[in-house]
């Protein structure tokens, strides 16, 4: 398998800026350096008055890098902005809907880099660093396995067995849409002309805007080649900010596919007291979610927190346990707006499945004009939300009813993501109470093996 390289999608517009520190020898054959402008004309990359359908831009040095202006981060997040970044490596425009797509083609372990910093603020401890080198490179290998694996097979059946895969079928998924069920979840190949793209949709990459210390280098050197392996093929390892107190289940989340290594574990060292945690079970789920069970997430520690993140999601203070208002107005509007769907006034919002984390995964939306079930837990997030509700665990209460119409809607809700795999702030607790990289691991992703591809 070739692990040397991969492509990332950093930028989609009709024009795109650029600066080349250093020289760049193109795909057209000339030696380009300094600003440098991009457009799509007549469908094709317009660069110095020539089109083409794609155009590459390698470096002649080791040591040459390019900007690419006012790149978008944090895509339909509270926090979304865009900045300025630089990278290492080749450039690529390709066209894409009508738009140039600019592409870095990396080395993995530099990718790994700047992702680590990325993902979590660059002072994270040594051993959360590790663990969060080994997931984010089995996570970015796994898929490239999976290629392989359709390969050899095409290669002997003469055709795709893409069923019989070990592993997701990665595309964006509908189970179920109607007048009355609308069930749907999200997967990473979204994209076809590029590996993976540098939004959170796949992991953070920032390129060498967010690299540069010598902690996050030692950790990347230090577990080079070092991946999850489940039944001798890379794990799918994923992450969330924090799990709320349990992990979720993988295919709760996305496709209804079973990964033993992905099942729901208690982010602590044992139980907690006080609680049954059958969270699929509404009234046990009630009672976790409007409490504060211990757990290694659950902290407000700042120094701890500062270390996981990154300014930007220091803006949200609340991560283990959190509210939000929403007046009649606001949810109907909200509602009608991110489902195109008009509900009328909105009278319940009722769980019908929750995973076993406490995640809703199939949420009944009760209206004076609709009803609708809508599930799995992302799409819940989005259409609760301008940008993406922190997770789907919370509690509904309806406040001043007339006519049996509430007047108010506080949700009442437990961590921020989906909670599957490595939940950021229990690890980096962890990290801070002395376990190393490796417990870290096993303790998130059970029955999983640490060994080394290359």
């Amino acid at each position: 398998m070739n692990y040397e390289t991969i492509q990332v999608g950093i930028l989609s517009n009709r024009t795109i800026k650029f600066v080349l520190n250093g020289d760049f020898t193109s795909s057209n054959g000339m030696t380009y350096s300094g600003k440098q402008k991009a457009k799509i004309k007549e469908g094709k990359v317009f660069f110095k008055d020539e089109h083409f359908d794609e155009i590459m831009f390698n470096p002649v040095t080791e040591n040459a890098s390019f900007d690419l202006i006012d790149v978008v981060i944090g895509i339909n997040f509270h926090w979304e902005r865009k900045e300025n970044q630089r990278f290492k490596g080749s450039l690529k425009f390709i066209t894409e809907e009508k738009k140039l797509t600019a592409i870095n083609i990396i080395q993995v372990e530099d990718y790994l880099t700047s992702v680590i910093s990325s993902e979590m603020s660059a002072t994270a401890s040594e051993e959360l660093l590790k663990a969060h080198a080994v997931i984010s490179r089995s996570w970015l290998l796994c898929p490239i396995q999976e290629q392989e694996i359709r390969g050899k097979r095409q290669e002997v059946s003469g055709k795709e067995i893409g069923t019989q895969l070990p592993t997701t079928d990665y595309q964006l998924q509908t189970l179920q849409t109607s007048n009355l069920k609308h069930i749907k979840w999200y997967e990473r190949d979204a994209h076809t002309n590029f590996d993976v793209c540098a939004d959170d949709h796949c992991q953070r990459y920032q390129g060498i805007t967010k690299t540069g210390t010598a902690a996050v280098e030692a950790a990347i050197e230090a577990t080079r080649g070092e991946v999850l392996m489940y039944d001798n093929l890379i794990c799918d390892a994923r992450f969330s900010k924090s799990c709320g107190g349990i992990t979720e289940a993988f295919e709760n989340c996305w496709a209804p596919v079973h990964h033993p290594y992905l099942t729901p574990i208690i982010d602590n060292v044992n139980a907690p007291e006080g609680f049954d945690i059958e969270l699929t079970n509404e009234d046990y789920a009630i009672d976790w979610i409007r409490k504060s069970p211990p757990a290694f997430c659950n902290t407000t520690d700042k120094t701890i927190l500062s270390q996981v993140l990154n300014n930007y999601d220091q803006e949200t203070t609340d991560f283990y346990r959190w509210k939000v208002d929403y007046s009649q107005k606001e949810i109907a509007e909200l509602l009608a707006r991110k489902s195109g769907i008009d509900f009328g006034d909105i009278i319940d919002l009722i769980p019908i499945k929750r995973g076993e984390s406490g995640r809703i995964i199939e949420l009944k939306i009760i209206g004076t004009k609709e009803t609708v079930t809508v599930g799995k837990e992302l799409e819940i997030r989005k259409w609760l939300s301008e940008t993406h509700l922190y997770s789907s665990a919370f509690v509904a209460d309806r406040h001043d009813l007339i006519d049996h119409i509430p007047q108010r809607f506080t949700l009442y809700g437990a961590g921020w993501g989906h909670g599957v795999g490595l939940c950021q702030i229990g690890a980096a607790v962890m990290g801070e109470k002395g376990y190393k990289y490796k417990v870290i691991l096993q303790h998130y992703f059970r029955g999983a093996e640490l060994k080394k591809v290359y």
